[in-house]
């Protein structure tokens, strides 16, 4: 079983597009979307959930009213300023203080100097992990909430249940949509897959992004491919690419031309290969072998 991997520097590069294709053209594969701060790939997968489970990330201070003697000491040791003191505008029985949620990071010193032991730290719920049935094989996504964190420790639980789910349905292959950028996310959704797909635009911004992800996965010693995706808006830039590349020993799976059929074919909730036919299809299809082919050589090398 093989997990394949598509990253970007950043958003909006057409990762999910290309993921979504992979997916169409894979025998026998698993889909994950570890994009869980703004997952999207169920927007062209139509999945029909199967089951679901609770995510609970760090925990939160919570401060009990009744225990609670408005010495402060919470508040003057906050470094995160989460303890907020209450107005008590219309509202008398509303304690001096209280926890805001969002800029609470779990730090546990309010808890831990409180005198009155008034404050415990609680986990929340912070989003979602789902196993749902696509048309293309089994999908593992997941959902987090809304300023919650632990995205990497989301990301590792979608990592964890898609390995489960593909060992039971015997599949080939692991197809995971990742995040953008470089960030705990990221770092969480390269560990241990078999090689990562960079898509990459001709940009100023877009060379420099490709070039910090794959002097990440440099680091962890991840292969690395590239696809670049609308190469004709700066054909100068697209040479830069292909040039670092070359020097990096870096494969070029294709090049896909800036077309609004990918946008067309979101809207209709499908993928450009179920959309249209033609020459666009046609590359990305040959991105797909040109993969197959660098999978294949890393196993005859490993030999």
């Amino acid at each position: 079983m093989k997990e394949i991997l598509v990253i970007s520097g950043k958003g909006g590069t057409g990762k999910t597009s290309l993921v979504a294709c992979f997916a169409s053209l894979a025998p026998n594969a698993l889909v994950a979307d570890c994009d869980v701060d703004a997952a999207d790939l169920h927007l062209v997968l139509n999945p029909r959930l199967k089951s679901s489970q609770d995510f609970f990330g760090g925990k939160k201070a919570r401060i009990i009213a009744e225990y609670c003697t408005n010495c402060g000491i919470c508040f003057d040791l906050c470094r995160f300023d989460a303890v907020i003191k209450n107005s008590h505008t219309g509202n008398p029985d509303l304690p001096d203080f209280s926890i805001d949620n969002i800029g609470c990071e779990g730090c546990g010193v309010c808890a831990h100097f409180c005198p009155d032991d008034a404050i415990i730290l609680e986990q929340p719920k912070c989003g979602d992990l789902y196993l749902s049935e696509t048309r293309f094989g089994p999908f593992v996504h997941a959902k987090l909430g809304i300023a919650a964190e632990n995205s990497g420790k989301l990301v590792a639980n979608v990592r964890k249940l898609a390995r489960e789910t593909a060992q039971k349905s015997s599949a080939d292959y692991i197809i995971i949509d990742g995040p953008p950028g470089i960030g705990c996310p990221v770092i969480s959704s390269i560990t241990g897959v078999d090689i990562v797909v960079i898509v990459t635009e001709p940009t100023v911004s877009g060379l420099s992004d490709l070039k910090r992800v794959e002097k990440l996965l440099r680091h962890f010693a991840i292969p690395a491919t590239v696809c670049i995706n609308k190469y004709d808006i700066n054909t100068a830039v697209t040479k830069e690419i292909i040039e670092y590349c070359d020097n990096n020993q870096i494969a070029v799976l294709g090049m896909i031309p800036y077309d609004n059929t990918f946008t067309k074919a979101q809207i209709q909730g499908v993928s450009i290969l179920q959309y249209t036919v033609g020459g666009l299809p046609g590359r990305v299809i040959s991105i797909w072998e040109n993969l197959l082919k660098v999978i294949s050589e890393q196993i005859g090398a490993a030999k």
